[in-house]
């Protein structure tokens, strides 16, 4: 049984799995179609942070334009346009094993594309969950379910994973942020042209 979280939660993720190195950050949604009517196009980033909260490198912002990091730790599986059916509609492959000593932490986010010029924000979007698996087993290790907590937000950190001594844990972050994606890069250092 997956462990699931309340926000603000925190749990390790490598104590229990010893010799987990390859996990799979699946992250879902579903959308009130009454809302807008226009389509929502919502888009999975992680930003690899180190000890002061942001990134060292563009590089270390993986997202649909840049889908995987030059370490291999990090994988982006491709970008879902609508975020239809069940499930996870889009993955990331983290490597555990492969994350750069540098790296504490790795935060998972999830953005509106073009929130502002389609009038959509996360008070329209139901549903919305972060799950990790164990890439070789398929086993579910844990989820988080988001709840209802926004409202006009364009912008969440699900969730993140660091590096406590030599475990791995979670944190359920479940924070939204207005500004879309140009303020997460901004929160994280990641230059935007």
């Amino acid at each position: 049984m997956p462990v699931c979280l309340q926000k603000g939660q925190k749990v390790s993720l490598t104590k229990g799995n010893p010799g987990l190195t390859k996990v799979v950050v699946g992250l879902g949604w579903d959308v009130n179609q009454f809302d807008t009517g226009g389509d929502f196009d919502l888009d999975t980033a992680a930003f690899l942070l180190t000890d002061s909260g942001k990134v060292a490198d563009s590089k270390d912002f993986i997202f649909f334009g840049n889908l995987t990091h030059p370490s291999g730790c990090a994988q982006h599986m491709g970008d879902n346009l609508t975020g239809a059916g069940d499930g996870d509609d889009e993955q990331i492959k983290v490597d555990l094993s492969k994350v750069p000593a540098s790296v504490t932490k790795i935060a998972f986010t999830v953005t509106i594309y073009e929130a502002e010029q389609r009038r959509q924000n996360f008070g329209q979007v139901n549903n919305a969950f972060i799950r990790i698996y164990n890439e070789e087993t398929g086993e579910e290790l844990l989820r988080y379910d988001l709840g209802e907590d926004f409202s006009i937000e364009t912008a969440a950190v699900f969730g993140e994973l660091y590096k406590n001594g030599n475990e791995w844990k979670f944190n359920a972050i479940g924070s939204g942020y207005q500004g879309g994606l140009a303020a997460l890069c901004a929160n994280y250092g990641v230059d935007v042209e």
